[in-house]
Order: structure tokens, then sequence, then C-alpha cells
């Protein structure tokens, strides 16, 4: 960081700009990062995102060389205002009909050793992310020949003067000032500056400035209870596990309260284990443990108990709060000796009497002091906020510590999209110890002040169907295993209220898509994470307003795409076996890094560095970015086999056999294609099948018919009772590949 001046220089006349300087002051905290690399002298061509009108002022207010602005002509055709602002600032005036011209003035302007600020996504992004760079100023860079400046800024989305929920303007205006970070990248030689090296330079300080956002510094549960107190009387829970149950934000805070000093007192260990479906039960136990100053770890009671000793062990966990109803419906569980259930505690602890008190304050108390009533710090950061484990999909659970930024950082990434308003009304049905059921049906929700109807279990379908219809729910999130049976089973009106349907866990299949489409003209937006990223990395969004005269169509997703990144992350391309950066374009595996990405795998080093390089996070799956920086997922690198030097994608080989062989999957996976090691050429394929139709003679002819190579061809058809799968979803592959090595022995 360098010292910037109090009152930048600027082209406008003093008597505007010191007061235009000052106003910018009061209304923003403007950090800079990397202002040296500026150039002191001589022009060049400041490249930045937009995502604010009032991008250009914070800018400069970061910049120290004065800089001239290029705006579009048609401002200030419409308004005095703007014609008043251009004159006296020196504003560039541009049309995207008259290119040539455009180029010629800004090339003068570099030319005569000024720096120039050009936005090249040609207007404000309406969704919050980056839009595809037009490449005029790669020309005028080059005609100038001045280098490009790269500079990304975070903090002003949101703001009354962004797009933010499709309004501009119409949004209350924020209280305390706003803190920007801006972040300027190394200047880029004019011949080494085409849109995509300058789109992966933005990318990258946008992810520099986004890690900068003190909100990351909190502590997950203070922000929690903070909002609860904001709107003691606010509706944030209607739970329906058992009957139907409203809980306003008193109540929960008051529960989650009470508990927490109870563990607290009890409890030695740093983590406390949970084993509840999602409801108020799970929700006000996870707050509760936050409060308590210690680690929640959800335990898969899906899993087998193998797998869930192995976990208690890494975890330490000597305690679980779970209820009596719970530990009877999964008797194999390894229950330790210290197994609470949640009533009988709050009861034991005083009942109602015990969260008087609690309610009081909520009502009472600025929401501000509720925090530090709990003792909690005022910081969490990098400290351990939760504990997962991962599902094991491809091999033994691994513990992922989540700390306070990452599920801040997701959080607020989520917030920046469309698909979450403030007002949604949210199902949340996914298991908590899956990644997505516990940041975004769980912390989500009480963070922004969604309402949130939970149902204990993604499979009680009839319960889901009710629970859309008669609360009016507006947001879905699941597995496509688990909406395909909605989808089969509810009638038109069931889900009339339904505006959002998010697909993730697995690749969305477009009958499911066409389905939702057609019974309820809703577009079924698809996703992808892990739980090492907290879990979201991308999303389609709805398309923002229509374009106007100054901006252009923006889309918000793209069909067969994951959509675009959230923000405040960055990506790269790698060779899978190399590691080298890939051209923008091709395929190969994704690497991620952000705010919301892990730091490690608990108590494994080894595996830790196997997922990490120089700073990435490897994800395993393959796949590449348009553009407009969609990312299209074309399988999981463990679901390709190299047969004889040749790369054999599972999934494209599975999708043609289903539309070969015309299989209903509704009522689960049909078939699913795994490798097992081949001596003479490296791995063979196995087709796992619960269809008697599918035999060894017909996925011959099927296959080669449909132009199959005959090495894609699977020489082994293994009939199956039920294709593994997991508790999230998923298909189990550990558990696939297991049957596989069975069928060749």
């Amino acid at each position: 960081m360098v010292d910037l001046p109090l009152f930048p220089r600027a082209h406008a006349p003093w008597i505007i700009s010191w007061p235009t300087v000052v106003l910018g002051r009061l209304l923003y905290k403007v950090r800079a990062l990397g202002a040296d690399r500026v150039p002191s002298q001589g022009g060049a061509l400041i490249v930045a995102n937009h995502l604010s009108y009032v991008d250009v002022l914070v800018l400069q207010l970061a910049c120290p060389r004065p800089i001239r602005f290029v705006g579009h002509e048609e401002f200030p055709r419409r308004s005095w205002v703007f014609r008043l602002i251009y004159k006296v600032t020196g504003t560039v005036p541009v049309s995207p009909a008259n290119a040539l011209e455009t180029v010629r003035r800004v090339s003068q302007a570099l030319k005569d050793g000024e720096l120039v600020l050009i936005f090249p996504e040609g207007g404000i992004s309406r969704t919050g992310h980056l839009m595809r760079l037009e490449r005029g100023f790669e020309l005028m860079a080059r005609k100038a020949g001045v280098p490009v400046v790269p500079v990304a800024h975070d903090g002003l989305w949101g703001s009354m003067f962004s797009f933010s929920d499709n309004k501009y303007l119409l949004k209350w205006p924020r209280i305390m000032r706003s803190a920007v970070c801006v972040a300027w990248g190394e200047p880029i030689p004019a011949d080494q500056a085409d849109a995509a090296t300058v789109r992966q330079a933005l990318l990258d300080l946008g992810c520099e400035a986004f890690e900068q956002r003190p909100q990351l510094k909190r502590h997950l549960g203070g922000e929690i209870v903070r909002r609860l107190g904001r709107r003691p009387y606010r509706l944030v829970m209607v739970d329906r596990t058992a009957g139907r149950r409203e809980l306003k934000a008193a109540q929960f805070f008051a529960a989650a309260a009470a508990l927490s000093r109870h563990l607290r007192k009890t409890v030695p260990e740093p983590r406390v284990g949970i084993v509840l479906p999602p409801g108020a039960g799970a929700s006000i136990a996870n707050l509760a443990v936050l409060c308590a100053g210690k680690v929640p770890v959800n335990f898969n009671f899906t899993a087998g108990r193998s797998a869930v000793e192995s976990s208690l062990r890494m975890s330490g966990v000597k305690t679980i709060v779970s209820a009596d109803a719970v530990r009877a419906k999964v008797p194999a569980f390894p229950w330790p000796e210290r197994t609470l259930d949640l009533s009988a505690t709050i009861k034991e602890i005083g009942g109602k009497r015990a969260l008087l008190p609690w309610l009081l304050a909520a009502w009472i108390l600025p929401n501000q002091l509720l925090p530090r009533l709990l003792g909690l710090p005022k910081h969490g950061d990098r400290s351990e906020a939760g504990l997962l484990f991962t599902s094991g999909s491809s091999g033994e659970p691994k513990g992922v510590a989540l700390t306070h930024r990452n599920i801040l950082a997701n959080c607020w990434q989520f917030s920046t999209l469309s698909i979450f308003p403030t007002n949604s009304v949210m199902l949340s049905c996914l298991p908590v110890f899956h990644s997505f059921g516990f940041t975004v049906n769980m912390w989500y929700p009480l963070l922004r002040g969604c309402l949130s109807v939970s149902v204990p279990s993604p499979l009680e379908t009839k319960k889901i169907i009710d629970a859309i219809r008669e609360e009016k729910v507006s947001v879905m999130v699941g597995a496509p295993t688990f909406m395909r049976p909605i989808l089969k089973k509810a009638e038109s009106a069931d889900l009339k209220s339904l505006q959002i349907l998010v697909s993730g866990a697995e690749k969305m299949p477009m009958d499911l898509y066409e389905g939702f489409l057609e019974k309820c003209h809703l577009e079924m937006m698809q996703g992808y994470g892990m739980t090492e990223a907290s879990p979201g990395t991308n999303v389609n969004q709805p398309d923002p307003v229509p374009a106007t005269a100054t901006a252009m169509d923006q889309p918000g997703k793209r069909l067969g795409s994951v959509g675009r990144m959230m923000a405040g992350m960055t990506a790269r391309v790698l060779h899978p076996e190399t590691r080298a950066v890939l051209p923008s374009g091709e395929t190969g595996v994704i690497a991620f890094r952000g705010a919301n990405i892990f730091g490690g795998y608990l108590d494994d080093p080894k595996k830790t560095a196997e997922v990490f390089h120089d700073g990435w996070y490897i994800t395993g799956d393959l796949g590449h970015f348009d553009e407009d920086g969609f990312l299209f997922i074309e399988g999981r690198l463990s679901r390709f086999s190299k047969i004889a030097g040749e790369m054999v994608p599972h999934g494209t080989v599975e999708q043609k056999l289903i539309e070969a062989f015309a299989l209903d999957q509704a009522e689960g996976y049909a078939l699913v294609v795994t490798g097992v090691p081949d001596p003479g050429k490296g791995e063979q394929l196995v087709l796992l099948t619960t269809s008697d139709a599918v035999t060894d003679e017909s996925v011959k002819d099927k296959l080669t018919a449909a132009g199959v190579p005959n090495l894609w061809i699977p020489k082994i058809v293994s009939h199956v009772e039920k294709i593994p799968v997991l508790g999230t979803g998923k298909l189990d592959l550990k558990g696939c590949k297991d049957l596989a090595m069975e069928a060749v022995k």
C-alpha cells in the first residue's frame, strides 16, 4: 500500500473537485492496494470492472494521479447535469456507434500522457459479475503505445447506485460509510493486453479486493445474534418436522443463548457433535455451540458405521446433541456415552424460565450488545467455525474445517446474487451435514433475514410438496435425485409459488429441466460447488433487467453451464497432468482461489498437499470457461478412464446408454459406468445396471449404432439390485467401484 493524497488532483476545477472529494470521503472508506503500480508519469489505459455509477469517484480517490474518464455520449444528451459534469471534468464522450472516433479520442489523450479510465464491459454490471470484455481497449492501447493497468474494486455492489436486486436508486441508502477496496494490477504491455489476459487480471484483483472486506473478519455467531436482535419480532423459521411450529427471532435467540451457557459450562472439548435433521433443533443447536465458543460438527448419520467412527475419532467429539427420536431411527450410529436430547436438555436447564431473561434481552437491549452479553469475540476470521466431512463419494471421508471467514464469505457471495433475495421463502430440507444444507439452508437465511421453511428430509416428497404449497415457498435448492420425485408427484398448482429452482451436487438432466419448464414454467438454475468451498463457487441466475440505451443485454444464465463464479473468486484451468495453465477456452482441471476456499483437511497435510497447487485449490473436475465467464463442467477427473492412452468419459457413455435404451431414472439411477484396472490397457469399463434389458450384446449394438468408439464400449455388464447413492443424493463412486471390482473377479 502507498499513502494517497487526501485531496487527489483531478481534471475538474478545484471548486468542484474538492467538494466532490470531501463528499466521497464522507460516504466511502476507500482502501487502495498496489497504487504504486500506477505509472508515475506518461500515458496509461486504466481498465476497470463496472459495478455502479460512482465507480469513477471511488477510483479517483484511490489513484495517486488525475484520471481522464470516458463516458457514454448518451448521458449528456439526456440531462444538462451530465452535460455540465462532462464539461468541467473533461470526460471523453464515446459512442459504440462510432468506434473509430472513440478510439481516436482516447488514443490522443493517452499520447498526451494522461491516465484514461475505460470500462470494457460496455456498461454497468446488472448481475454483480464481471461481464464479457469488449475488445476496443486493445486497439486504443496499441494505437497509443501505452500499457494497460487493470484495476478491480469491491464494496459498491448493493449500494443504491448499483443494480443489485434489479433496482437502481430504489433502495435504502447505507447508513454507515461503505468500505471499498481498490486493487491495482501490474501494467500490461500493449502487445500483451488481450481481452483474455486482462479479464484474468481483473478476476485475480477482484479476489484480492474481496479478501479485504471487514465483514469477513467477524464472528459468525456474533453476526447472526446481531441479525436476530435487530428485529426480534421477525418470523425466522417455520419448522414442519412434527406438525407446524413458527419461531420468531427473539425465541430463536433465547433458545440458542440458554443452551450455549449450558454447553460452555459442561463440555470441555473444543468441538461438539450434532446429529439432527434440518429444522429448528439443528439450527438452534449449531448456533448454541458457536455461542458457547465451540465448533459444531454435524455428523452424517446415513454414512456407514466405520466412516462415522473415523469421523468421531478425527474430530475428538465426546458430546453429541441429538434427539431421542433420531437415536431410535439410527440405532447403528456409534452414539458416545454423553449424547444429549435437545428438548430434555433445555428443560433440564430451566425450560421457559431459563429462556425468559434472554427473551427480554432480545426485546430490550440494542442488538449490538447481544454478542457481548454472550461473551462472543468481535473477530472470528480464520479460526474454525464448523467441521464437516466430505461425502466420501470417491473415497474415505475427510475432515473439512471451515472458518468464520469461509462461511461469511460464501454467504456474502450468495447475497450478491438475485436468486436469494431477503424477502424469499426458502425450503430447507437438505441435511445439515451436507455443506449446502449447512451454509445456505441454515446460516444464510439467519444472516440475511430470509424465511426458512424446514422439512426433515429431502426424501419426504409429500411433505416437501405440502410445504411449498402451504407456506408459499419461493426458493428451493437440491440435487436432481431429490427433485425428480417432486416433479413427478406434484401438480402445477402445488408449485406455483416457486420463483427460483437451483440444481446442484450432480449434473442437471435435461429432461428434468424441461419437465419443470413445462409443468411450472420455471427454469431450473444449475449450480456448482464442493464442501471445500463452503460450498458455492458457481451458479446461474435469472437474466437481469433488459438492456437500456447505455447498456447491452447481460445474460445471467447459460444452459449447459454451471454459471459464473461467485463474487471475489478467481480460477485457473490447468493441464490434468503437468498442472500448466491452459489458454482461455481450453478444457482442463478447474482450480479456484477465494475467501470461501478452505485452508486444508483436518490433521492431514498429505491430502491437503494433493489438492493444492501454488495456492490454488484443485477441484478434480474437468471444464472450461467461455468469454462471458460461464463455467462448463465436462466431468470429474475420477470419472474418466485412461484406456490405451485415451481419456474415456464415463458420463458421456452413460448418457448414450440412457438415450439408447430410453431408460426412466425417475425412481433412481438405472445404470452407472466405472473403471477398474486392466493389465493390458490400463483400465477397462464396467457397466452396473438395474435394468434387465441392458445386456452385453445389446450394449455393444446400441452404442455402435450411436457412433460410440469401440474403445468406449463397456465389455462387462453387471446387474445389481440398486446403484449406490449417498445421503446427499450423489453417486457413491466408491461403492460403485467396489461392485465393479467384484464383477471382474
